[in-house]
């Protein structure tokens, strides 16, 4: 009889132990059926990631390709926003709950770009992109150029500069200058000519003059093109796009030639301001004065400034 005791509690024991490592039974844990916080957590963060899923449609914008508009002319398009379902799970997955605010996007080009377009003059950036470019012509004076780069510099605004040939021959150390401060630097072809009254050849020689000398003096060969007086034919057009460059012209002038009060050039700019705005200066006594209020009024309208390649990119 103690022999058959001995066996019964020996086997009793083995149950015991394989009930012990049994990973959905443990005698010696609390196994209350009310704790399956395991569970839920994972039922609620599939919920809500397919919360997400059924939502993005509603956040989703299709991309806008380039087109040329009748009046604005070459315009760029708009990069498509699609919501990156799992970098947005992963945001909301803390709280478990979904949050417009937390969502991540990501961006989708057209299928066209601005690249892609014929010949055509630019004017603008997209309409609904929230910046605008300060273009600055110059074709004479220095004395202003540096105040305005320290404004420039303290703002943290990168600007476009269009330089005369003539001129960035003859104030090198201020285009190198504009240059090393991060600006863009385009051409005004070589002395400031009326472009529609030259000749196939002498349109080339103006905007290659031009080139040849900012790249000596940058190593950049610049890529836009800002006619003098914005004046500029079908030719002028088709010489730039064939030296692989763009165009460039205005939609809100400061007049700062004229030499306006700063209230005045102010009001003038913000009454014309819109998204994608291109905004033309030269560097006078009115945009010295002028161009921090200029900054300070743009910005608290709630736009970005940025130099042209940014204002035409395809970016959000």
């Amino acid at each position: 009889m103690q022999r058959i005791r001995w066996i019964v509690i020996f086997f009793g024991f083995i149950i015991i132990m394989g009930l012990s490592y049994n990973s959905n039974y443990n005698p010696f844990v609390n196994n209350n059926l009310d704790d399956l916080s395991f569970v839920d957590v994972s039922k609620v963060e599939n919920v809500l990631y397919k919360e997400i899923e059924e939502k993005s449609e509603l956040y989703n914008e299709a991309p806008q390709d380039a087109y040329i508009d009748k009046v604005w002319k070459k315009t760029p398009g708009r990069n498509g926003l699609k919501i990156n379902l799992e970098k947005s799970y992963e945001q909301m997955k803390e709280t478990g709950e979904f949050k417009k605010s937390l969502l991540v996007y990501d961006q989708i080009p057209p299928n066209v770009s601005l690249e892609e377009l014929p010949p055509s003059p630019i004017f603008r950036g997209h309409p609904e992109k929230n910046m605008v470019a300060f273009l600055i012509n110059v074709s004479w004076g220095s004395e202003y150029i540096p105040d305005i780069l320290e404004v420039l510099k303290e703002n943290n605004i990168k600007a476009t500069f269009f330089i005369e040939g003539k001129w960035a021959k003859e104030n090198a150390e201020y285009v190198k200058m504009i240059a090393e401060q991060g600006h863009i630097i385009g051409n005004h072809a070589y002395n400031h000519p009326d472009m529609t009254r030259l000749s196939n050849q002498a349109i080339l020689e103006q905007i290659n003059q031009t080139n040849d000398v900012i790249k000596a003096i940058t190593g950049k060969r610049p890529k836009w093109f800002a006619p003098p007086s914005g004046s500029y034919s079908e030719h002028v057009v088709d010489t730039a796009d064939n030296l692989e460059m763009e165009t460039v012209m205005w939609t809100v002038d400061t007049i700062d030639w004229k030499n306006p009060e700063v209230s005045v050039m102010i009001n003038r700019v913000m009454d014309k301001l819109h998204p994608g705005a291109t905004i033309l200066m030269h560097p006078t006594s009115s945009v010295s004065k002028g161009l921090p209020q200029l900054i300070e009024a743009i910005k608290a309208k709630d736009y970005k400034i940025g130099t042209i390649e940014k204002l035409l990119s395809e970016e959000r």
